[in-house]
């Protein structure tokens, strides 16, 4: 596998760049000048590196199918990170699993720049990056570690931060293998309440981005997929979107990730759009602030496209995600 030649930034999907342009490096690296290529070779490609990625899974403890790889910033140089540090970056190879596996890297960091630039929905930051056998990864800095720019790695402490699954107690231990995707999405909802003193302002968040999740084909947001992350006051509020991924172009799967979907079972016997009027209206979210939140979500084609056509998507996965997108925009407009 060759280094693609880059035309867009990596980070933001700009045109005119060989690398990340200068907004990408103040979001993603603090400033510095990162390159778009990694000092070393992507897993599995020899022996010396299968070994220093072994080490590394051992070390993270963040949950997941996917591979994911712990890695710090050091000076302006990306590396794995070493018994007992703290990393501050996420590293997601292609996975060995699904339909068009080297096309989910990408994927991912289209649909989370789509999430940001067009609905203005608050996602973790994030980039492709290639390894020096050109197999690109998705990068994403980890927004529960503080930065300390005295130290190597310019991390300082950590915030708390509770996925759903973990606040509606529920493990595999409890509610076996497959707890993560039980019960509706209601539920969330009902658990932001019991948590969250700001629940009136972080609520529309949410139904904005389980319609963002409608739209773009992410069945695979499931409980731990969505988090209440703690601020600087000591409160909480919910995190920044991540995992976002048209999961549909990859496996066969259904509508919503959650078994009930949407709603309890007797309140979805509706189209989808009506199942969302009535979500928002069981969340106590206002009529307004809904019909608000759906117009800015259906008159984007536009600049969904734009992005689209940036992407480091093959030509033919920019044609399926393109035309998934319009097929769910016809979907939820349905009356």
């Amino acid at each position: 596998m060759s280094q693609p030649v880059i035309k867009y930034c990596p980070g933001t999907l700009s045109e005119g760049f060989d690398t990340y342009s200068r907004t990408a490096l103040t979001r993603l690296f603090r400033g510095k000048k990162v390159y778009h290529v990694l000092p070393y070779d992507s897993p599995a490609s020899n022996l010396e590196m299968d070994e220093l990625f072994d080490e590394n899974r051992k070390r993270i403890s963040i949950s997941g199918v996917q591979e994911k790889f712990s890695v710090v910033l050091d000076k302006n140089k990306l590396r794995l990170t070493q018994e007992d540090e703290r990393g501050t970056y996420i590293l997601k190879p292609i996975p060995s699993v699904g339909k068009r596996a080297d096309q989910i890297p990408a994927n991912e960091h289209l649909t989370m720049q789509i999430a940001r630039q067009v609905f203005g929905i608050e996602t973790a930051e994030n980039g492709l990056i290639f390894f020096k056998n050109g197999a690109p990864a998705y990068i994403t800095k980890r927004f529960d570690v503080l930065e300390d720019n005295s130290s190597p790695g310019g991390h300082g402490g950590k915030l708390a931060q509770d996925d759903f699954a973990s606040l509606a107690g529920r493990t595999s231990q409890t509610h076996g293998e497959h707890y993560k995707y039980l019960g509706n999405y209601l539920e969330l909802f009902e658990l932001m309440q019991s948590h969250l003193a700001t629940y009136k302002i972080e609520a529309p968040k949410l139904i904005r981005l389980l319609v963002f999740n409608y739209l773009f084909s992410n069945g695979d947001a499931h409980l731990k997929n969505f988090s209440l992350l703690e601020t600087s006051m000591g409160d909480y509020r919910l995190s920044p979107a991540y995992d976002l991924l048209n999961s549909r172009i990859h496996i066969n799967g259904k509508d919503f990730a959650l078994d009930d979907g949407l709603l309890p079972r007797n309140l979805s016997q509706s189209k989808i759009g009506v199942q969302f009027a009535n979500l928002a209206m069981n969340a106590g979210i206002s009529d307004k602030i809904f019909q608000a939140i759906v117009d800015v979500m259906t008159t984007k084609s536009g600049a969904v496209e734009k992005l689209i056509l940036a992407s480091f998507l093959d030509e033919s996965t920019k044609r399926n995600y393109w035309q998934s997108y319009q097929g769910r925009l016809k979907q939820f407009m349905k009356v």
